[in-house]
């Protein structure tokens, strides 16, 4: 079976860290992506908690460097919305079939959430092997992906949730690790007083990790 994850994997494999970003202001969302992009981290996802989400996806897409994800894909409405908007991959904290059903549809690449064994071997028969480790240390951290990444190698993670510099070596440091999703390289006190050369810093950290 060819994977369905080949995109997907790319992307993952562009930097060690993938910011996982929550943009309340559309003003800073250009600025935001120049400073990651500029300091190393090209794939950015944009998580569709606020009202201005797709709004953003659509002026950091306009971004030289960058790749603009979508993050938090729950529903099919979220998958067209977000490829409308200019997402050039989508990240979801799980999977369901209506969801893989509308990436395929609109050709978005997934990069589906699993938590578990199961969930995981579910996805690869879907033909997924590039995945989401979603909450990563809820869900046991670098030990509990290290124990699932045993009898199933074929499957890649980007382990997100709780992910920081204190932790991402551990988890970077595992063979079924491509990257990390984490939100510290873009702190909302740095974001709210466009500080984007410390941002620019905070990215250019994270991209010599791993």
């Amino acid at each position: 079976m060819t994977s369905k994850s080949t995109r997907a994997r790319e992307i993952c494999a562009l930097a060690p860290i993938v910011p996982v970003l929550v943009v309340d202001d559309l003003a800073h969302a250009a600025p935001l992506a120049q400073a990651l992009v500029a300091g190393g981290l090209p794939a950015l996802e944009v998580t569709l908690r606020t009202p201005v989400a797709l709004d953003v996806i659509h002026a950091m897409a306009q971004v030289s460097g960058g790749v603009v994800g979508a993050g938090t894909l729950v529903t099919p409405e979220d998958v067209r919305a977000a490829k409308a908007a200019g997402a050039q991959f989508g990240v979801s904290p799980g999977a369901t079939d209506a969801l893989i059903a509308a990436c395929e549809a609109e050709n978005l690449p997934l990069l589906p959430g699993a938590a578990t064994a199961s969930e995981a071997m579910r996805l690869l028969e879907a033909g997924y092997d590039m995945l989401k480790f979603f909450p990563a240390e809820a869900s046991g951290g670098a030990p509990a992906l290290k124990a699932i990444g045993a009898p199933l190698p074929q499957i890649s993670f980007c382990p997100t949730g709780g992910v920081s510099t204190a932790n991402a070596e551990s988890y970077l440091s595992l063979s079924n690790v491509v990257c990390a999703g984490g939100s510290w390289v873009a702190p909302k006190d740095k974001v709210q007083t466009g500080d984007w050369a410390g941002i620019e810093a905070l990215a250019r950290e994270a991209a010599a990790l791993g």
